[in-house]
């Protein structure tokens, strides 16, 4: 049973300790407020956590939907007991919601990240921008799903928009309705391979899922009006077997996407920026009126997006702030420069009022 959940040698290597301790190994399959589903060679089991790792599991710490764990099974009574969790390949992290900044762990061990946006008037690509930073971090592989192609009038130009942001990530519309573009995503799912469904409330992530399964296994709810926002079904995260032999996890909609520790993944999200940065003439260049400013010169020409570099500024600023929030020497000298930096803007841009250049 394992097998078909993506079980592999390297795993069982990891796995040799706890099995010296009589533990079996199980994926997690459903994650619902502490409640647990796992696929053991036992079968499909409910568990809880032990004590242990209830009481000593850190930050992230707690075993989400995909984590592969080291458990005690009761086959006779359906359950088993999570001891353990073994290392991740890749992890999904954003910052939860709420007035407390800490981070929270979605989704773990997958190797493609299917981020899914609705082709009517709720695509955003600034969106679209947050989640393809969280993905490159992640270790995963990114795949822009854009849903509801049946009922969108032009295709094409969104996809052409959408690729503009989604560098060196391929970008499928589909329907599944009409069965548009099914085909070439349901070949991503081979065997062993496990997707992560992310985007945001009422996109078509369940009605998707149904698709790839070819039977009604999710709940879905019909959007409203035509081009306004859907209400989320999912209500928590679910790996399922499709009949590829691929998994697919289904996570409730994010209204809200919070970076967390996502440095890396905002430069790989933003590599042309990245790339005009590195051509201005001072390496310490703030790209305000610093002269040689490769990036200000794009601004200027078109060639780069006035919305994409203010979406690149807004992402380093919620990356500057959670670093900043537990050293307030720190946040002082940012503070500093960040009044600086709106004091020459003011100063700008009175005097291009004023007929200055």
């Amino acid at each position: 049973m394992l097998n078909s959940y993506g079980w592999s040698d390297k795993l069982q290597a990891q796995f040799q300790t706890h099995a010296d301790r009589g533990l079996t190994p199980g994926r997690v399959t459903v994650q619902q407020r502490g409640l647990y589903r796992l696929a053991t060679p036992d079968g499909d089991l409910s568990a809880e956590l032990s004590g242990k790792l209830a009481h000593e599991a850190g930050e992230g710490g707690y075993p989400v939907a995909g984590d592969w764990v080291a458990c005690a099974t009761r086959p006779a009574e359906g359950a088993a007991t999570i001891h353990a969790v073994l290392p991740r390949s890749s992890v999904f992290v954003r910052r939860a919601s709420g007035p407390n900044v800490a981070p929270q762990t979605v989704a773990a061990n997958v190797d493609i990240a299917l981020l899914t946006a609705s082709l009517n008037a709720d695509l955003s690509l600034r969106r679209l921008e947050r989640y393809l930073a969280v993905a490159w971090e992640s270790g995963a592989a990114p795949v822009v799903v854009l849903t509801k192609a049946d009922a969108c009038e032009d295709v094409g130009a969104l996809v052409a928009q959408v690729e503009s942001i989604a560098f060196g990530c391929p970008v499928h519309a589909v329907s599944a309705v009409t069965g548009q573009g099914l085909e070439a995503l349901a070949a991503l799912l081979g065997p062993g391979q496990t997707a992560v469904l992310l985007g945001s409330s009422g996109v078509g992530k369940s009605t998707l899922v149904n698709a790839l399964a070819g039977e009604a296994l999710m709940a879905t709810q019909a959007i409203i009006d035509e081009g306004a926002r859907g209400r989320h079904t999912t209500t928590h995260r679910e790996l399922i077997l499709l009949p590829s032999g691929g998994l697919v996890l289904d996570t409730p909609g994010m209204r809200e996407l919070g970076l967390w520790d996502n440095e890396a993944g905002v430069a790989a999200a933003f590599g042309d920026i990245e790339a005009l940065a590195a051509q201005c003439r001072f390496h310490d260049c703030a790209h305000r009126t610093e002269p040689g400013c490769a990036v200000r010169a794009a601004l200027e020409d078109g060639s780069l997006d006035e919305g994409r570099w203010k979406s690149f500024g807004k992402l380093q600023r919620e990356l500057a702030h959670l670093d900043l929030k537990d050293d307030p020497l720190a946040r002082a000298e940012v503070r500093k420069v960040w009044i600086g930096r709106n004091k020459a803007a003011r100063a700008h841009l009175k005097h291009k009022h004023r007929g200055g250049e």
